[in-house]
């Protein structure tokens, strides 16, 4: 446990604040503990040949939760990874898969590596190998465990994770669901990689429909022209960044990345910035703009809304006086740390906390394995009929009027869903729900006085329910 001369960890961070949503319900201390306690950790140590040398890779996966099937997790490669942090994060999956009503349990895992030293066949070799160990000791299957990416991994180990499962188990009809975030060419679904930062947007916007909450905070009107300051410029940062900017006319003023950053008080352009961090792997040089070495510093930005979508432990005792945001929406998980937490409540700072915010990529990775198990794609059987029925409305509708309609309106009437159109609206959906079940636990508890104690309550009754009915306790 933390002290006076020790830092808390990530895990014990997480549980003190679902601490706070246990009080609040008064659940009994023992069915408490038993939540909270990770199922089972799987640390494995394997040997790779790397340029004519043995390396052993140390790795994780850890089972936070049961009570679901499959339990559902990334798999991070990382030189920072260490236990703690992954059975804090599979604890995460657990209460953010509750929180939006995805019936899986909570996983996650990672490598002790950093992929930039390595090439992309001993990347494969290095993930084969990771799965190899997983599969044997019953932590990778469609039906019981199923990883996606997280940080350092994507499409590419992915393809490489189901090919080497495929290879163990052929006569598995499902293996294609036992990842997800896969290339679409081999299972996967379209609009998984920006579904993080999707997720957030769609956060985000939902906040704004809710004007006493923007009220409480001290801000006026819509999402339109909300100055914003965003920490993260990978999958999650950049995805959050493009839509808020192109699609809710918002400004981008400053990007923090993890060798520094840059501000624009008018507003970054972030696909060319984007474009320019991949050739040159450095937002630095970019434009006329001034480069931040300290790029950290930046959180403490005055903005309307900050987005951590860095790394756990960002905003904490030391800088969270500091903060200048009205509105923090959590897209990376555990950016702020529990102490950090307090101080930001006290000084009237809303959080959107990271268990809902960035769920985004949970919700479509449910979509994908729905996807794999059922082996038909989205809109298959209905497309063509609902297409069909909108021309017959758009023709009934000429005959009444006798009158042509305007073309944008015919296009939507005729125009049938896709399956990007289908993923979009399911996780517009699923955040939206979401967040208006926290926002009553938040108005209707008087224990309850931040959104991110809400999250875990609506979390902790669900998990609780479970558990009582199967007979756990």
């Amino acid at each position: 446990m933390a002290t006076q001369n020790t830092p808390m960890s990530f895990r014990e961070s997480v549980d003190f604040m679902v601490d706070k949503a246990i009080a609040a319900i008064k659940l009994e201390p023992d069915v408490a503990a038993a939540i909270k306690s990770c199922d089972s950790v799987l640390q494995v140590k394997f040997p790779v040949k790397i340029n004519g040398r043995i390396e052993v890779i140390t790795g994780w996966r850890a089972v936070h939760s049961t009570h679901r099937l499959p339990v559902k997790g990334g798999i991070r490669y990382a030189p920072i990874v260490n236990q703690d942090e992954i059975e804090a994060l599979a604890a995460l999956m657990t209460y953010k898969c509750a929180i939006v009503d995805v019936p899986f349990g909570g996983s996650k895992g990672g490598l002790l590596i950093d992929p930039k030293k390595y090439t992309r066949d001993q990347m494969q070799l290095i993930t084969r190998r990771f799965t190899l160990e997983l599969v044997r000791k019953g932590f990778l299957n469609p039906a019981t465990n199923v990883p996606a990416p997280d940080m350092g991994t994507g499409q590419r180990e992915m393809a490489w994770m189901v090919d080497t499962y495929k290879h163990l188990n052929p006569d598995d009809i499902n293996y294609i669901a036992c990842v997800t975030g896969k290339p679409v060419e081999h299972g996967g679904i379209r609009g998984r990689t920006e579904a993080t930062g999707r997720g957030v947007q769609y956060a985000i916007q939902e906040f704004f429909r809710h004007k006493e909450l923007v009220k409480q905070i001290g801000l006026k009107g819509g999402l339109g022209q909300k100055r914003v300051v965003i920490q993260g410029f990978g999958n999650v940062g950049y995805h959050a960044a493009k839509f808020l900017s192109e699609e809710d006319d918002v400004q981008i003023i400053a990007i923090i990345d993890r060798c520094g950053a840059v501000v624009d008080e008018q507003g970054l352009p972030i696909q060319e910035l984007y474009e320019y961090k991949n050739k040159n792997k450095t937002l630095e040089g970019f434009g006329n703009l001034k480069f931040i070495v300290e790029g950290k510093k930046l959180l403490e930005l005055d903005c309307d809304i900050l987005i951590p979508a860095a790394l756990e432990g960002q905003i904490d005792e030391k800088n969270a006086h500091n903060i200048k945001a009205k509105l923090i929406a959590e897209a990376a998980n555990g950016p702020i740390t529990y102490a950090a937490n307090q101080i930001l409540h006290e000084k009237g700072v809303m959080i959107l906390p990271d268990a809902y915010v960035n769920a985004g990529g949970v919700i479509v990775s449910y979509f994908e394995w729905i996807r794999n198990i059922s082996h038909i794609r989205f809109g298959r059987m209905q497309r063509r009929y609902d297409e069909n029925r909108g021309q017959h409305l758009s023709q009934a509708l000429k005959t009444l009027t006798n009158a042509s309609l305007p073309i944008a309106l015919e296009q939507k009437l005729t125009t049938d869903a896709d399956e990007m159109d289908l993923v979009r609206s399911g996780l517009e959906d699923s955040m939206r729900t979401a967040f208006q079940e926290l926002k009553q636990v938040y108005n209707s508890m008087d224990e309850v006085t931040d959104l991110r104690t809400a999250a875990y309550v609506i979390a902790i009754n669900k998990i609780s329910r479970t558990y009582l009915d199967i007979g756990v306790y």
